[in-house]
């Protein structure tokens, strides 16, 4: 899968074998272009959130830090977890969804630029890991945070996100 975005294209390994619902869902939405012209709303860093993730994947979201409906758009179904497991590493492209809210995967994701997300629970698909556009993610991560102006973020239930001060567009999702 490619994310091509504004700053360059992050391809990345998918596992079919291992998380066939999940790829299908992506494979169905890069179809529809629903991931076109989407910003990547989330950068959660270890001195902000306690975990190193850029999330994207909600059609809605405007990824400047004021917008409390960040994190809360999706593509109108849901479908269970796959392949759980602590497995959060660098590199690692995972489901998000609330912590506690088991099998509610959509269309937003994460990706893991740390080896210190091992911490988190099992809760989250793994689809995929990164094989080219590390430093893409790496320079987003140096840019910093724009914190989200109501508090919150990664443990507010109701949205709003701390956004990257370095704006990510994806254009297009491309499965091949």
């Amino acid at each position: 899968m490619t994310l091509k975005t504004n700053l360059g294209n992050v391809v990345i390994d998918l596992t079919p074998g291992k998380t066939p619902c999940t790829i299908n869902s992506f494979a169905f939405l890069a179809a529809k272009h629903f991931f076109d012209d989407t910003v990547c709303f989330r950068l959660a860093t270890i001195q902000t959130n306690g975990v190193g993730l850029l999330q994207c994947g909600d059609p809605q979201a405007k990824g400047d830090g004021k917008n409390p409906t960040d994190g809360t758009g999706g593509p109108g179904y849901l479908f269970d977890d796959e392949n759980l497991g602590p497995q959060y590493r660098r590199g690692v492209v995972f489901m998000a969804q609330a912590g506690d809210a088991s099998n509610s995967n959509g269309s937003q994701f994460a990706i893991s630029f740390t080896d210190e997300n091992a911490q988190l629970p099992a809760a989250y698909t793994p689809f995929g890991v990164v094989r080219k556009g590390m430093d893409i993610i790496d320079e987003v991560v140096r840019g910093g945070v724009v914190e989200f102006v109501d508090g919150g973020d990664i443990t507010n239930d109701d949205g709003g996100a701390n956004a990257p001060k370095i704006r990510v567009l994806i254009t297009e999702v491309v499965i091949s």
